[in-house]
């Protein structure tokens, strides 16, 4: 007696979906909503890797006889042509950007020699330690039209290195272990110096804008490095350096 085959198709609803695919056939309206209202930012990045997909394939590149195109120097032009006929000028504000490099070494050392933190300083030597390899390793052109000035640091610009901009990287480094100490109001005086400082070294050429870009992100990552070579060799207690100096409680900071 042969068995009866049923012919007779399954319907869509009676087959299941196995659980690792669930979620790549699509969302709905609904859950694309909810994706991007719990998670902008990685929506948000997604949308300019494909954007920049884009203008990488169909830029025109830049002639190796041609100077670099810098977003940062177009946007920054009038300022440039402004201080190229004031030397004077130039050079006061040389001399107020010498002034704030000062400042982050003077609160470096501090946290180092004072408070007993080791953490900005240990930040600040793999950060120029790393720069200048990289400085090094790739020597850039000085940009077309550099103004410089015997008051700025490095003292007369006989030479530095461009990639990246040890003056953001450090100011960087200062500001984030200013905030680990809650010294809020001085963190962001340091930030807002940091921006007047990179607006500078734009409009006299004295850095390009990947070197400015890089350096703060290089502040951010030797300060993460720093943090974690603390971790590693913390004390025997068990306290990270940052624990054992605390601020007075009032608002003096």
């Amino acid at each position: 007696m042969s068995r009866k085959i049923s012919t007779a198709a399954k319907s869509p609803a009676a087959i299941k979906t196995p659980e690792h695919l669930k979620g790549i056939k699509g969302f709905s309206a609904k859950e694309m909503a909810g994706l991007l209202s719990n998670h902008p930012l990685p929506c948000f990045l997604a949308l300019s890797l494909l954007f920049f997909m884009g203008v990488e394939y169909t830029l025109r590149m830049v002639p190796s006889s041609s100077p670099p195109l810098d977003i940062g120097f177009l946007l920054t032009e009038r300022f440039h042509g402004f201080l190229a006929v004031r030397p004077e000028l130039n050079s006061f504000l040389a001399a107020l950007n010498t002034v704030f490099v000062g400042m982050q070494v003077v609160y470096i050392v501090w946290a180092l020699m004072v408070e007993g933190r080791p953490r900005a300083t240990i930040a600040a030597l793999f950060m120029f330690t790393c720069r200048g390899v990289m400085g090094y390793a790739t020597q850039l052109p000085l940009p077309q039209g550099f103004l410089g000035s015997g008051v700025d640091f490095p003292v007369g610009n006989v030479s530095f290195f461009l990639f990246f901009s040890g003056h953001a990287g450090g100011a960087v480094i200062a500001s984030l272990d200013m905030r680990r100490m809650r010294r809020r109001r001085l963190a962001m005086a340091f930030d807002v110096l940091n921006c007047l400082q990179a607006l500078r070294l734009l409009v006299t050429r004295g850095h390009y804008t990947i070197d400015l870009a890089a350096g703060i992100g290089a502040g951010f990552a030797c300060d993460v490095l720093s943090g974690m070579y603390e971790e590693r060799n913390s004390k025997p207690s068990g306290r990270s350096d940052d624990e054992v100096y605390r601020p007075c409680s009032c608002k003096c900071m």
